[in-house]
């Protein structure tokens, strides 16, 4: 039977942490990484992100593969910052409009349901300065064994 979400054991969160130390994302040994700090908050996974020049497709607008690379990590960080390890099995990504390269979001993911080894997680990407959504997504996760 599928159950909410909530916190687990906090102790194994530092083990995690430390296998993804390379990240692209958040990993803070990853030279060219984006170095996103998650956190947790009222049992939401929150960052702020600003996309620069270099993380652009086209001129100014930045590369969708980065946008799902952030909205990807912050629901996988949820789980992480339950002290478990999981891996991206599904997603369904919706782009509401364009980034501007330089302009500041704000990151949030959650879990909606959990059964066994199955997380059923949920994402945005909202601008800072007048709160658009910028892009959304649902995805399963499966728990690394």
């Amino acid at each position: 039977m599928l159950r909410a979400c909530s916190n687990q054991d906090m102790s194994n969160v530092n083990d995690t942490l430390q296998t993804a130390s390379h990240c692209f994302v958040c990993g803070p040994a990853n030279p060219i990484g984006l170095h996103l700090q998650f956190r947790l908050e009222d049992n939401v996974c929150r960052a702020e992100f600003t996309p620069q020049a270099h993380h652009c497709g086209y001129d100014g607008v930045t590369h969708g593969g980065i946008i799902f690379s952030v909205l990807d990590d912050v629901m996988a960080n949820w789980i992480v910052l339950q002290g478990k390890q999981a891996f991206t099995a599904k997603v369904d990504l919706r782009y509401k409009d364009t980034l501007a390269t330089g302009t500041k979001v704000r990151l949030e993911g959650s879990c909606t349901k959990a059964r066994g080894r199955l997380y059923q997680m949920r994402a945005t990407m909202t601008r800072c300065d007048n709160n658009q959504l910028v892009a959304e997504c649902d995805a399963s996760f499966m728990a690394a064994t």
